[in-house]
Formats: structure tokens, C-alpha cells, sequence
């Protein structure tokens, strides 16, 4: 094709509801050429100058630098704001995958994949009959309009949905073995859209946000620990009159003890990346008793969040302090269940609460951000939990996304020897 004139402009930013998701903004005579090469890329026209690219997959900075490389060779003008470029040279990994063999290039092409699925479905391609939850996922079965392997059973939601390797011959075959396999789960026609389905649907649409999101105000800034706060924070957990003891058997790792030998906290000092643990703390039942309870702080976790956790252990408050999902509701978060899981979604849309009843290592998990496969930081808490540590967390995660209809912080318990109840914290940062 012949090389477009110099006044073909593309600039890609941000969409400014919805991350990573992103916008090119397309001007000059020979836009349309563009605009043609846009779509094969993913993009979809939401007005005469804007193309949106939204992914379930989440990869949408990958897949706009393939696309910004094409333009550039065939001669168009590209732009790419800064924010979206740091993003794009980040090689960021996935804080939850299930198959931590695969490469970075495995785990982009297992999503892509998952995107083609999504919209086969989107757009009519893919029929979606049955659809039912093994106890862990979701799984489906369906026809496609045309093909050698048209009736198949799916597996599993967004960046991670796959076809089995087995297909069918027929509709009523697949739909056989799929009662067979599923029995009383089964249900009729597809699951309900994900969250992030949804969102991303409504993109290509190019549907405005709900009356609801749009004089609600901003989204809230999302709370991460700076670099040293951690640090900061372990010094005043020694200091004077403290009741925990360090022990460190090397630089990259401090280990402290509460005196009564029933708590332990261990600290590493080189976790740097946002998927690393930086904390791990667990109570016994005794000083050389089993293990009763651990939890995980990765190392965005904000600093409040830990010395909640610490300061249960160091003194427990005598009052009760109820039951987590009381604390959240109170403070306006937002539940929706899940035969297997139930979330609670902080106002600012930035922060989720989530238990999984049936689980033991991960029973319950608190992050930062729209999704945990993507978070800023996160907490996994384990079965075994006392009820009134997971209230206190909720407390504590309720006080760093106020509603407007709630004061900002409520009475505390007094602080504990060695634990202040407010250390100064560096200012909130989000990705």
C-alpha cells in the first residue's frame, strides 16, 4: 500500500475509565487507511476520530506497541503518551497465574486465545448452549456456526478460558458429556458476564459510564506502600519498650518473634518486584505448638494494613469486633457473590476483599486494584483466621477508601507498646 502523507496522525493514550485499556485519536486526510489498520489490530471505532481497544486478557499496551510499529512502517505519524509507553516497556507478570511454567510469550499466547473465544462469542461465531461451575471455574459448551471442530467445551473465565482438547460431532454429543460430566450444575445458555467482561463490552460499544459512575466522582487513588515505608515501619515495630525480638540470620531476611512465642513475622529485605512477598506472619497455638494461621504481604501492601495484623497479635481487642462483612457493608462496599467465592468491592473500585469458603491456603485474599491477576499488592490470608483480625482488616482497608457517607476513620483501640497507631506513610501511588 502506498505510504500515507505526513498529516496522518495517530496518538494513543489511556482510556481514561477503564485500565489498560486504550484510545487512538486518529486525524488527517488519510485517517480511514489508518483506522483500517487500527481494526485489524483490535481497535473499534466509538466516533468519527476515536478507536477503543479493550482485552480480557488485559494486554492492551502489548497489542497497541504491534499496532504503533505497523502504522510507523507503512508510514503514518504515531504518538504515544508516557504513561502508556511506561507501561507498554513494563514487563509485568500476572500475580496470580495457575500455570507458573509458562513464558512471558506462553502466557500472552494462552490470553490470546482466551480473547479469540471471548469474541467469537461477542460477535456470534460461537453459540454457547450449557454452562456450569466445577467447584473452581466455569466451564460451557457450544457450537460454532462454521468449521471441522465446531462443537466444544469450554474452560474456564476471561485470560484464562480455553477449548478442550476433546471435539464433538454433534450438538446433542457435546451436550450429552457435558451432563454427564456436570450433572445437577448444569444451566441453561452462557454464564453471566465477568466484571471485566462487561466492562470491556461496553467499551467497544462505546456506552458512556451508568448515570451511577458518573456523579459518583473519580475513581479514589489507589493506596501503595513507597519504597523504604516497609522498612520504616520494621524499625518502629524494635524500638523501645517493644514486644517483638528480631532475629536475622542474614541481610536479605529479618525474622521477629513476640514474647510470648506465639507469633512470628519474617520481613525480606530484597523483594522488590509488586508480585513479591515481603511479609509472612503466622500464629501458633503454643510456643512450640502447631501452626494455627499465615498470611502474605506482597510489597505494595499499605503499611496500615500490617500493623493491624500486628498489633491483633501483640494485644487483641478485648471489644468484638464483628463480623468483616458488616464492616464493609457499613462502609459501602459492594458485594456480589459466587457459588465458589464472595467479593466486596471497595467505592473507589480500587480495592477487593474476597473469600473463598472451600479454600485452606488462600481462604481469604485482599488487594489493590481492578483485578488480582493485575494488582498493585495483595494479602492471602489462610484458613484459620480469627474472626476478628479479618473485621479488623476490613476496618482497616474501609479507612483507606472512606465513603462519602461514613467519616473517614473511626475510634481505635489504643495503640499497643511498640506499635504507634499512625506512623507517618509516603504519599499514595497507584499503577
Amino acid at each position: 500500500m502506498p505510504h500515507a502523507p505526513a498529516d496522518a496522525h495517530i496518538r494513543f493514550v489511556f482510556h481514561p475509565d477503564h485500565h489498560p485499556a486504550g484510545l487512538a485519536i486518529t486525524t488527517g486526510a488519510t485517517a480511514d487507511v489508518a483506522r483500517s489498520q487500527l481494526h485489524d489490530h483490535g481497535f473499534r471505532s466509538t466516533g468519527p476520530t476515536t478507536m477503543v481497544l479493550a482485552r480480557i486478557d488485559r494486554e492492551e499496551p502489548h497489542y497497541t506497541n504491534l499496532a504503533t510499529e505497523q502504522l510507523r512502517r507503512y508510514g503514518f505519524t504515531t504518538e504515544i503518551d508516557r504513561a502508556l509507553q511506561e507501561e507498554i516497556d513494563t514487563e509485568w507478570t500476572w500475580g496470580n497465574y495457575p500455570m507458573p511454567w509458562c513464558s512471558r510469550e506462553e502466557i500472552r499466547a494462552v490470553g490470546a486465545e482466551a480473547q479469540r473465544i471471548h469474541d467469537d462469542i461477542a460477535e456470534g461465531r460461537l453459540t454457547i448452549h450449557l454452562h456450569a461451575d466445577d467447584g473452581l471455574t466455569t466451564v460451557a459448551v457450544g457450537s460454532y456456526a462454521t468449521g471441522v471442530r465446531r462443537h466444544v467445551h469450554l474452560h474456564g473465565e476471561n485470560h484464562l478460558r480455553q477449548q478442550t482438547d476433546i471435539a464433538f460431532d454433534t450438538e446433542a454429543e457435546a451436550i450429552a458429556e457435558f451432563h454427564r460430566l456436570y450433572s445437577v450444575a448444569v444451566r441453561p445458555g452462557p454464564a453471566p458476564l465477568t466484571s471485566l467482561e462487561q466492562a470491556v463490552r461496553q467499551l467497544l460499544a462505546g456506552k458512556p459510564r451508568s448515570a451511577t459512575e458518573e456523579t459518583s466522582g473519580p475513581a479514589a487513588e489507589l493506596p501503595v506502600a513507597e519504597p523504604g515505608e516497609h522498612e520504616a515501619f520494621l524499625a518502629v515495630l524494635l524500638g523501645e519498650a517493644s514486644r517483638w525480638e528480631k532475629y536475622r540470620p542474614g541481610d536479605e531476611m529479618t525474622i521477629v518473634s513476640h514474647e510470648s512465642l506465639t507469633a512470628r513475622a519474617e520481613f525480606d529485605h530484597e523483594a522488590r518486584h509488586r508480585s513479591d512477598v515481603a511479609w509472612k506472619i503466622a500464629e501458633y497455638n503454643g510456643p512450640v505448638g502447631e501452626r494455627l494461621w499465615h498470611a502474605t504481604f506482597t510489597t505494595g501492601t499499605p503499611v496500615p494494613l500490617i500493623r493491624a495484623m500486628l498489633q491483633h497479635l501483640d494485644a487483641p481487642p478485648h471489644a468484638a469486633a464483628g463480623h468483616p462483612d458488616d464492616v464493609l457493608r457499613d462502609a459501602a462496599w459492594h458485594p456480589a457473590s459466587h457459588s465458589a467465592r464472595t467479593t466486596w468491592e471497595a467505592p473507589g473500585r480500587n480495592m477487593v476483599f474476597e473469600s473463598t469458603p472451600h479454600a485452606v491456603a488462600d481462604r481469604w485474599m485482599l488487594y489493590g486494584g481492578e483485578d488480582l491477576d493485575r494488582a498493585a499488592w495483595h494479602i492471602r490470608l489462610s484458613d484459620g483466621v480469627p474472626q476478628d483480625l479479618l473485621a479488623q482488616l476490613a476496618e482497616t482497608a474501609a479507612d483507606l477508601f472512606p465513603s462519602p457517607t461514613r467519616p473517614s476513620s473511626r475510634p481505635r483501640p489504643a495503640p499497643t507498646r511498640g506499635l504507634p497507631a499512625a506512623a507517618p506513610t509516603g504519599r499514595a501511588r497507584g499503577r
